[in-house]
C-alpha cells in the first residue's frame, strides 16, 4: 500500500475495523449454532420436555425436525470447509 492511498484510507480504517469484528461474531455464531455437541443438548432437552409434558408430540417432533436440519447442514459445512 503506498503512502497515498494509505492515508486516504485511513478514515476507513475504523469501519474496517467494525466490518473485522462483525465478520468474527458471525462466524463464532455460526460454529456455535451448528456445533453438534449444542445441538445433541437441545435434543435432550426436547425429549425431557416432552417427557414432562411441558411441550406437545407435535411440538417436540418439529423441534427434532429443526435440529437434525441444524445438525445435517453443520455436518456439510465442515465437509466443505466452512
Amino acid at each position: 500500500m503506498g503512502l497515498i492511498s494509505g492515508l486516504f484510507g485511513l478514515p476507513l480504517a475504523p469501519a474496517r475495523g467494525v466490518v473485522w469484528v462483525a465478520e468474527r461474531l458471525q462466524e463464532e455464531a455460526e460454529r456455535q449454532f451448528y456445533d453438534p455437541a449444542t445441538i445433541r443438548r437441545e435434543l435432550e432437552a426436547v425429549a425431557q420436555a416432552r417427557d414432562e409434558g411441558s411441550i406437545s408430540e407435535e411440538e417436540a417432533s418439529e423441534l427434532e425436525r429443526e435440529l437434525v436440519a441444524r445438525l445435517l447442514e453443520g455436518n456439510a459445512r465442515r465437509r466443505e470447509g466452512r
